[in-house]
């Protein structure tokens, strides 16, 4: 039976979807020349899988796709299902990788050229209406010769090379990462919604969450512990933002 396929946004950009192999954190970095990229395409679910659904985004795929995940079927099995349940989709562009580490994508023939996909363990990337091929391989490159940091540097890393080789070539506008480790909750969500350089201006918030809310998430209660929030940590946010570590915000009421 076909699902009702809800209306859909063209979304054309440039994202990477992946796996940390050390601590299993799953995650999605995405960057684009429309506003709020962050908000529609990432999904991530806890210990079962990442999805990025653009080109013109059906978020369906991607509930259909963590379903299938968690279900037990493979990442290249449950973007293939979920596909053949969309009559459009032709029009879009997925990547997927699931907790093992094993990735698949899927790119329409009606998105936007040029467009393409690369896969590798831990990670798949993706973009259409990008200025060419060199931007999909610096994404990759930047993602597998930074196999020591944290998910979410790897993340910066892959836009900031992807920015670099070219990006959207329509310009710039959005970008976001989203890292989820074994908990409900994210433990990295940030945005640049709208502005002129916005994977420079995710640089500049990331660093400064780094400082300031990590250590803030990293005190909330967990599935097997009930969290302490640290006293240093309390008094850290106790200060005006520019006082802090990393500064930002103001001091004003």
């Amino acid at each position: 039976m076909k699902r009702d396929v809800p209306m859909s946004v063209e979304v054309n950009t440039f994202s990477i979807v992946a796996r940390c192999a050390r601590s299993g954190d799953l995650g999605v970095g995405v960057a684009s020349a429309v506003p709020a990229v962050g908000a529609i395409c990432p999904y991530v679910a806890p210990g079962v899988g990442a999805v990025s659904t653009q080109s013109w985004v059906n978020p369906a795929i991607a509930v259909a796709v963590l379903a299938a995940l968690k279900s037990g079927a493979d990442a290249e099995q449950a973007l293939a299902d979920a596909l053949a349940d969309d009559p459009e989709a032709h029009l879009r562009q997925v990547g997927v990788v699931d907790a093992h580490g094993r990735s698949a994508a899927a790119t329409g023939t009606a998105c936007t050229p040029w467009h393409g996909q690369i896969l590798g363990e831990n990670y798949a990337v993706q973009g259409n209406m990008l200025t060419g091929e060199a931007v999909l391989a610096a994404m990759a490159g930047a993602f597998t010769k930074s196999l020591d940091a944290p998910l979410e540097e790897r993340l910066l890393l892959a836009l900031e090379a992807a920015q670099a080789a070219g990006g959207d070539k329509r310009g710039r506008q959005s970008a976001g990462i989203v890292v989820q480790g074994a908990e409900d909750y994210r433990r990295v969500d940030l945005r640049v919604d709208d502005h002129a350089a916005p994977v420079a201006e995710l640089r500049r918030v990331a660093t400064i969450a780094s400082a300031q809310l990590a250590p803030f998430v990293a005190g909330m209660p967990k599935r097997d512990a009930p969290g302490t929030m640290p006293e240093d940590v309390r008094a850290l946010l106790a200060l005006s933002p520019p006082d802090r570590p990393g500064g930002g915000g103001s001091r004003l009421p």
